[in-house]
């Protein structure tokens, strides 16, 4: 029956005050109390229709015990129904129950024989319920009532039934006990309120801090992902589905076995020994290089982890970002410092060339001359840093694009095209910065043609526009590969693997295909040779 009754608005109740509503939680104490009226009612005809005489109930007036029970039931029932409504409002039912209580008991307590029969005792009960049921002082009020009926009953018995005045005392001290039980049930509501206020307040402050700390994760670049012992997903963040290539549908029955079995192993064998707890490892589906840190979760024992990722990806982004910025404020002091005194220097080796020497001093003169437009060769590349943010992008039709340069390359190298192969399987339409372009293509096949074998065919640019719509080029020679160690520093600044590099052209290269929103990698072929690929950026086919 319970169950179908109306929920309410929550609201602190303000003691004695009938204008908030009442709560959930006082309307089902309201209703088991009058659950327990209702049980008090049908027992008292019970004994009196079976045991009346043996029990003494109704000893002075049988007839009036049993019908103030009758009529008791049928109050009680009705407020089933009040209750259910929830009309009136809370403070007048429980007024209402507690008076009627204190009515009906009083006359059955009357028609049993008076104070000695112990009826009086029950009242306790509704007084108690009073104190924890209102919250508020009325509970007081009440016993006072309790009191003035215990003693008018005992007067009107003595005036008409002629029962003794030393019952008096008996009296005084039911109605001292219904003042004493009030006044602890007062008490007692008062430090539930408090109780359920602290709580309330404590619910609050961690629901805060839960939001709190659940925007603070998902905004996290890294990705976050907490497990219980068991390895079960419990939460995680966007960067751990991006990082992963995972959707966590159900966290409920996700486990890391089930969905990345690599971390899962990591995962395993930390928790075997916790001091492994940063490692680097490459994920299976997106390929992603990151750095895995456990943390545990302490809680009277082990009882989960928090697993973080950190994007490789990101961070050697962040410090190739560092990098860049500090030669940026290079870049004005080495074109002050060194271009000004390397073309002094250029100026006057000119004109000492121009008089008669020995071969020798020819030989000194000519080394200071290649080593002074080394120098200014790398100034140059330095000063080309600048100009990555500077992009002014033109479409171009590599079909078109590259076999032009290819021509133009080959002439100022003076290297035959047979050398180079070009295949564009379709009208590959690219998006890019001409001057950035050249440079790129300059850097690419210049390496290329210097460490191919120089036979037809040794150097393939193969074009292609993937299933995503980006188009491809990859710059393909028949030279030896890249050592594996090297692999991975290829595109730092200042390191090269030839004696007479500088260093700065891959590196140059990388970062111009990055400010035209490209990507160049190097990867390695199923035959001998090296490969470099660009991956353009999204462009419609025209």
């Amino acid at each position: 029956m319970w169950d179908n009754l109306p929920l309410t608005t929550w609201h602190l109740l303000r003691t004695g005050s009938d204008s908030a509503p009442a709560p959930e939680a006082m309307w089902r104490s309201i209703y088991f109390f009058n659950l327990y009226r209702l049980a008090l009612g049908g027992l008292f005809v019970f004994l009196v229709s079976t045991f009346g005489e043996a029990l003494s109930l109704g000893s002075r007036d049988p007839s009036l015990f049993l019908y103030t029970s009758l009529i008791y039931i049928a109050l009680t029932l009705v407020s089933f129904l009040t209750i259910k409504l929830c009309r009136p409002r809370f403070n007048m039912q429980l007024a209402f129950l507690v008076g009627t209580d204190i009515v009906f008991i009083t006359v059955l307590s009357y028609a049993s024989g008076g104070i000695q029969s112990g009826l009086g005792v029950l009242l306790l009960v509704s007084l108690t319920a009073t104190g924890l049921i209102g919250r508020g002082k009325i509970s007081l009020f009440f016993a006072a009532l309790a009191s003035i009926a215990v003693l008018l009953q005992h007067s009107y018995a003595v005036l008409t039934q002629n029962a003794t005045e030393a019952r008096y005392v008996q009296a005084g001290l039911l109605s001292t006990v219904y003042f004493a039980v009030a006044w602890l049930a007062h008490i007692r509501a008062r430090y539930a309120i408090a109780s359920e206020n602290l709580a309330a307040l404590r619910g609050t402050d961690l629901a805060n801090m839960a939001e709190a700390n659940r925007l603070v994760i998902q905004d996290m670049p890294d990705g976050v992902l907490v497990v219980n012992e068991n390895g079960m997903v419990r939460q995680y963040n966007p960067s751990v589905e991006r990082l992963l290539g995972v959707e966590f549908l159900n966290t409920g029955n996700t486990t890391l076995a089930n969905c990345v079995p690599v971390l899962a192993d990591r995962f395993a064998v930390w928790r075997q020994h916790q001091r492994r707890g940063h490692e680097v490892l490459r994920l299976p589906i997106t390929n992603h290089q990151v750095r895995v840190r456990f943390l545990p979760v302490h809680r009277e024992g082990f009882r989960g982890a928090i697993i973080f990722l950190e994007d490789m990806q990101r961070v050697q982004a962040q410090a190739q970002q560092i990098k860049l910025v500090a030669l940026g404020r290079l870049t004005a002091n080495i074109a002050h410092e060194v271009r000004n005194p390397l073309s002094s220097i250029s100026y006057a080796t000119e004109l000492l060339q121009e008089e008669k020497h020995d071969p020798a001093q020819t030989r000194l003169f000519q080394i200071i001359m290649d080593n002074a437009a080394r120098l200014n060769h790398i100034v140059e590349d330095v000063l080309q840093l600048n100009q990555r943010d500077r992009v002014q992008s033109e479409d171009y039709n590599l079909s078109e694009k590259l076999p032009l340069y290819i021509e133009e390359l080959c002439h100022t190298q003076g290297a035959s095209q047979e050398i180079f192969v070009i295949e564009v399987a379709s009208p590959c339409v690219i998006s890019f910065d001409r001057g950035h372009l050249d440079q790129v293509l300059w850097n690419l096949c210049r390496n290329s043609l210097r460490y191919c074998s120089k036979q037809a065919g040794s150097v393939q640019l193969s074009a292609w526009r993937s299933n995503e719509g980006r188009a491809i080029l990859e710059i393909f020679n028949d030279g030896p590969p890249v050592a594996p160690e090297a692999v991975h520093q290829l595109f730092e600044p200042f390191f090269t693997l030839s004696a007479g590099g500088m260093g700065l052209g891959l590196y140059l290269a990388r970062e111009l295909c990055e400010a035209n929103g490209a990507t160049l990698e190097y990867r390695q072929p199923a035959k001998d040779g090296a490969c470099f690929r660009i991956v353009f950026g999204e462009q419609d086919e025209r």
